[in-house]
């Protein structure tokens, strides 16, 4: 499959970067990661790169990288977050046209309440709200809550996730995911477009009529409806989700626009490709395809160190061979301009690239990748004027399900 339409370009940021030492790194600024001025400054970089969106990394429990023998009570790493709904609030007001799109799990939450906050993300930033959805399935984040018990994976298990099979805790955990999905939708699509008719003369602030139930009746959720929240400025915020493996990859089929995915080589790309797309088949999506990113993690060169190099004095400091899920790259910004277009041409509508430290990656990215890219005439030069959904190529105008007419009302 061969591609002629531009190169879409996004960052996943996660606090200090995605390697354990990045945070003592001279320029990544450690004493102020959770404020709100160094993330801010992070999606300025971002949108003055031009950059489609950035998603902001979260969980339920203190950041542990799960691809490496990996200590969890190592002092020497950054062991805490802020959460990224908030984070994302904060950017939203301080920046014009990238997208943001915050991680909120499934697990733990209730989809009223990821509804309401998305599609208030949706208008504090006018239209450039996303959402990453993650399951959370370890013991230690249900032990927050207390509401259910999540059992330790076993050794055996992560083999047999591995090899493609998921133990059924999991699988259910995913099945509620697609519900929990399927009712944030609905809630989105409670409000017509009109709805509110602020009209101060005939005291008629909204149209009742144009409210709706969602009565959404499933195993794991109850849930009545109308939202109390209008409906967001672009209908369906963009909806995302990182998968690895058919039942990952078939929750995205359901419920997402757009999959990050994980290839290793040019022939794992190729079968992730055609793995997604048989989920797709198996679920029976129709309309918009799914689209499909494809994630690296980038450690590029600067003026006086290779980025191979940077890697490995990294290695050193946090006194373990760096791993990850994603591809690992290193090199020149010309090198990674020459990897995402010979995996454009294979067909992924998209990069997603997590800086392996965050404050030079990213500032390497928008000051070096970017050029290089328009130069080749593979990047835009401008943001059109419009939302996240149509930077991403998106319809703009998504049908409300319960407007009478709508095919799916």
């Amino acid at each position: 499959m061969t591609s002629n339409t531009p190169l879409h370009l996004a960052a996943a940021l996660d606090g200090a970067g995605w390697h354990p030492a990045a945070w003592r790194e001279p320029n990544s600024r450690p004493d102020e990661l959770f404020t709100g001025a160094y993330w801010t400054d992070l999606a300025a970089v971002a949108q003055r790169g031009l950059l489609d969106f950035v998603t902001i990394e979260d969980s339920l429990a203190a950041p542990v990288n799960r691809y490496a023998p990996d200590a969890a009570d190592s002092v020497d790493r950054v062991r805490a977050r802020i959460d990224a709904h908030l984070v994302a609030a904060r950017i939203a007001p301080l920046t014009r046209h990238l997208g943001l799109i915050p991680t909120i799990t499934t697990t733990h939450t209730e989809p009223f309440h990821v509804s309401k906050g998305i599609a208030t993300l949706d208008y504090t930033s006018r239209g450039r709200a996303g959402w990453q959805v993650k399951v959370s399935g370890h013991a230690d984040e249900a032990a927050h809550f207390g509401r259910r018990t999540v059992p330790e994976l076993t050794a055996q298990d992560w083999t047999a996730i591995a090899e493609g099979t998921l133990p059924q805790v999991l699988v259910d955990l995913f099945d509620e995911a697609g519900d929990f999905v399927e009712v944030v939708r609905r809630l989105w699509d409670s409000w017509e477009d009109g709805a509110e008719i602020r009209d101060v003369e005939t005291r008629r602030f909204i149209d009742r009529d144009k409210l709706h139930y969602i009565d959404f009746e499933g195993r794991y959720f109850s849930v009545r409806g109308p939202s109390v929240t209008p409906r967001p400025p672009q209908g369906q915020p963009v909806v995302t989700a990182l998968a690895h493996q058919a039942l990952p990859y078939e929750l995205a089929a359901r419920g997402a626009d757009l999959v990050f995915v994980t290839p290793a080589d040019d022939v794992h790309a190729q079968s992730v490709l055609a793995d997604v797309a048989a989920a797709s088949e198996r679920v029976g999506r129709t309309g918009e395809p799914l689209r499909v990113y494809a994630d690296l993690v980038a450690f590029l060169d600067n003026d006086h160190e290779s980025g191979a190099a940077r890697l490995r004095r990294l290695d050193g400091l946090a006194g373990i061979e760096f791993a990850s899920d994603a591809t690992v790259f290193t090199g020149s910004a010309g090198d990674l301009a020459d990897h995402l277009a010979a995996w454009q041409q294979l067909g992924f509508d998209g990069f997603r690239l997590r800086p392996g430290v965050a404050v030079d990656d990213l500032e390497a990215v928008s000051s070096t990748l970017v050029p290089i890219l328009q130069r080749r005439g593979l990047l835009r030069t401008e943001y059109p004027d419009t939302s996240l959904r149509g930077v991403l190529g998106l319809p703009t105008d998504v049908p409300n399900r319960y407007v009478t007419g709508t095919p799916a009302a």
